[in-house]
């Protein structure tokens, strides 16, 4: 803390007398308070008034600083409200997806008028611009490429975007049909945490449960390609017909996955 003051009291001191030492206080002798400490005898410090401070939406949109980790920004939205307007499930796939390969097909994907949803496990999707954690070496079935890519033509970034995967199109559920396509903008659930992804890869046509390393690091869930993920307890939540542009905005998909969620849990 800047304390004027005491540098003009410790100047005059050292005028008057040349020879006498004057100790700087120690770190346990400053004062923790955030008021500028001003003396009686002395003129208090002009300061030029404060400029009122921009909002976070208008700072990210001018660049002036960058998006915090997912896993660092809440939103207002709680994960039960928006679990309570899924606990029921009117289907629109034609069946049901394999949490994995060579497990049972027990999982639907279920639709209301603003969005459609699914309850599954977590895998982890590495593909995209390989990295330090996501690349041939820490994942076996590393691919450099995603369905979906970057406003320059580069694939995404598993690493530090989120995002999910939807099945491909097939017999069992064409999600283009259903307003779902690259940039759409799901909510993730897992426990009482709520993240903010967007669509950006598609997986094999019976399987479903993915996404990124990004996306699981931000719900709390071992994002390692090789062990980590979860077997169960996921709720993915995709708004129809919404669409971050560019893809890969990450602030962008959390500030319309907030508002949107915000209106699935009212019901509008």
């Amino acid at each position: 803390m800047r304390v004027q003051s005491l540098t003009l009291v410790a100047a005059g001191a050292a005028l008057l007398a040349p020879t006498a030492s004057v100790a700087a206080p120690s770190p346990q002798q400053q004062p923790r308070t955030q008021t500028r400490a001003e003396p009686a005898h002395a003129e208090p410090a002009r300061t030029a008034p404060a400029r009122p401070e921009p909002g976070r939406a208008d700072r990210f949109r001018r660049g002036h600083i960058r998006p915090e980790p997912a896993a660092k920004r809440e939103g207002t939205v709680r994960a039960a409200e928006l679990l309570a307007r899924v606990r029921q499930c009117d289907p629109v796939s034609n069946g049901r997806y394999r949490s994995d390969a060579g497990t049972p097909a027990t999982i639907p994907v279920c639709g209301t008028r603003q969005a459609v949803f699914w309850k599954a496990d977590m895998d982890i999707d590495c593909d995209g611009q390989p990295g330090a954690r996501c690349n041939h070496r820490t994942d076996r079935s590393f691919t450099a490429a995603t369905a979906y890519s970057r406003s320059d033509g580069r694939p995404l970034d598993a690493e530090r975007l989120p995002y999910i995967v939807v099945p491909g199109a097939g017999r069992l559920w064409d999600h283009r049909a259903h307003g779902v396509q690259g940039g759409s903008v799901a909510a993730v659930i897992h426990g009482d945490r709520v993240r903010y992804a967007v669509v950006g890869d598609t997986g094999p046509r019976d399987i479903i449960g993915e996404a990124s390393y990004a996306a699981a690091e931000a719900l709390g869930i071992d994002p390692d390609p090789h062990t980590g993920g979860t077997p169960s307890g996921v709720t993915y939540i995709v708004f129809k017909n919404s669409r971050v542009e560019p893809i890969e905005d990450r602030a962008a998909a959390a500030l319309t996955g907030e508002r949107l969620a915000r209106q699935f849990a009212r019901g509008d």
